[in-house]
């Protein structure tokens, strides 16, 4: 940082006015300070959030890798567990097609409540 004292006027003695020009030195001298103040505090916070933006996303990729194993050991416990009623060989149909099923059902719900919406978005921009 620069030493901003350098540029500034003697202390002032008792009874002695400053001028204009020596005001606005001073002036410039703060805010010269402030500044700088200003723009090592916006760097360090930029520093921050990098730095903090990058554990998160690993933190998330590492949870999302965790829940996609834990999914899938359901799965596996759910062919197993199938598998003793019906074979093993017709859990490892069925199994699955129950999940499609139910990814399907969750595809065209997601779908209806966007058709839904549209129709909202383009009655409200009719209207005004």
């Amino acid at each position: 940082m620069l030493d901003t004292q350098a540029n500034l006027a003697p202390p002032l003695q008792e009874g002695e006015d400053l001028s204009l020009i020596e005001d606005v030195r001073l002036l410039l001298g703060e805010a010269r300070t402030f500044a700088q103040a200003e723009v090592t505090y916006q760097k360090t916070r930029a520093a921050y959030l990098g730095a903090e933006t990058k554990s998160i996303a690993v933190l998330g990729v590492g949870a999302a890798v965790f829940v996609f194993f834990a999914l899938m050991a359901l799965v596996l416990g759910a062919v197993i567990a199938v598998g003793t009623l019906i074979g093993p060989w017709l859990a490892m149909v069925a199994v699955p097609v129950a999940i499609l099923l139910v990814a399907l059902f969750m595809g065209l719900s997601a779908r209806g409540r966007v058709k839904r919406m549209m129709a909202i978005l383009k009655e409200k921009e009719g209207s005004e």
